[in-house]
């Protein structure tokens, strides 16, 4: 089948089926794609969440149209096509193994090796008659420039941070303003990553609940609804309350701006379920350095999502915190279980 023809001949192209064959894709999402994407936000199936990768044909394109390079995560996959209507392209789909681009760019998957190797298994320069392909801003330290234009004769150009601006980078003749290179991780950029995180606590949760279960066979006093409600609050307050307070909380690191929001939620739990008292001394201590310390590790599970910190801000941040999360999180436990199993 001819690849340059495919789309243009009406005949049908499926896509992974070769790599010599090219599949073309509608730029209008499914209600099946909606319900895809919903369902990753969600963390279900969010390991196997991708397409082919490949050379993908949008619109009638020719030997001249422009080639655009994305990863072969499917939520970046469907971002970017839903933003091509009326536009004649072609996508070179990397192989990321279904990781967004940016994240890719770090590990490696959206690299010059793969790059190279998917320009030459698509047979891309028989296919349009240019040598330049369009990157997304945020794969630029994945890739070499010097090196896939010395190795494949493609000269790379890096498109806008945001879909929604490639068709304006491309009328401008290929020109970005400055805020198309502008990062921006806004409110709701923030919003719509806490649900996986939130999923993601709560399987923890769950094993918590159900040592917490065991132990109430021995407790003299057992772990109640309020103790429930004053770990389920941390948990939301480290895992979606941060997130979206991320500008304004003071500090840098995310575990401290977890951590000093699940002090406030803890004093206020101690407070409101009346455990300020001299009798529950022990038990108010115990929360004190154990509940602060769980939002904050929730907090600091949220900057592998975040524009805000490189990997080697990660490494050091988990390095600095984890030691004092561990002592404090292990010593208001304790406090807490003696309160409990001896009364």
């Amino acid at each position: 089948m001819n690849r340059k023809n495919c789309c243009r001949s009406g005949i049908p192209c499926c896509s992974g089926a070769s790599e010599s064959v090219v599949s073309c894709v509608p730029t209008a999402l499914s209600f099946r794609d909606f319900l895809g994407a919903c369902k990753v936000r969600w963390g279900i199936g969010r390991m196997n969440y991708k397409v082919e990768p490949g050379l993908y044909a949008v619109g009638k394109p020719d030997e001249n149209s422009p080639v655009l390079v994305s990863a072969n995560y499917k939520l970046t996959f469907d971002t970017l096509r839903q933003n091509l209507p009326g536009l004649d392209c072609w996508l070179l789909v990397l192989d990321t193994k279904g990781v967004n681009v940016w994240c890719a760019a770090g590990k490696g998957t959206f690299g010059t090796e793969e790059l190279i190797n998917r320009i030459e298994r698509t047979g891309l320069s028989e296919i349009v008659t240019h040598r330049r392909l369009i990157l997304p801003q945020l794969g630029a330290s994945g890739v070499d420039s010097n090196e896939v234009e010395r190795r494949s004769s493609f000269s790379l150009v890096f498109g806008p941070v945001r879909a929604q601006d490639i068709r304006r980078f491309i009328a401008e003749g290929l020109k970005a303003t400055r805020e198309m290179r502008t990062v921006r991780f806004t409110t709701l950029d923030r919003l719509v990553l806490t649900p996986v995180e939130l999923v993601a606590a709560l399987n923890i949760s769950l094993r918590v609940f159900g040592v917490l279960f065991l132990v109430n066979l021995f407790a003299a006093k057992q772990f109640g609804l309020f103790d429930f409600a004053a770990y389920a609050g941390v948990v939301l307050t480290g895992t979606v309350l941060t997130p979206l307070l991320l500008p304004i909380v003071p500090g840098k690191a995310f575990s401290w701006k977890g951590w000093l929001l699940g002090l406030l939620w803890s004093a206020a739990a101690l407070w409101i379920f009346g455990w300020l008292t001299p009798d529950c001394r022990l038990l108010a201590v115990g929360y004190l350095l154990l509940l602060p310390s769980v939002s904050a590790y929730f907090a600091m599970n949220f900057t592998g999502s975040s524009t805000y910190t490189s990997p080697s801000g990660v490494l050091k941040e988990m390095k600095i915190a984890l030691p004092f999360l561990i002592v404090s999180s292990t010593a208001g436990a304790a406090l807490v279980l003696i309160e409990k199993l001896l009364g």
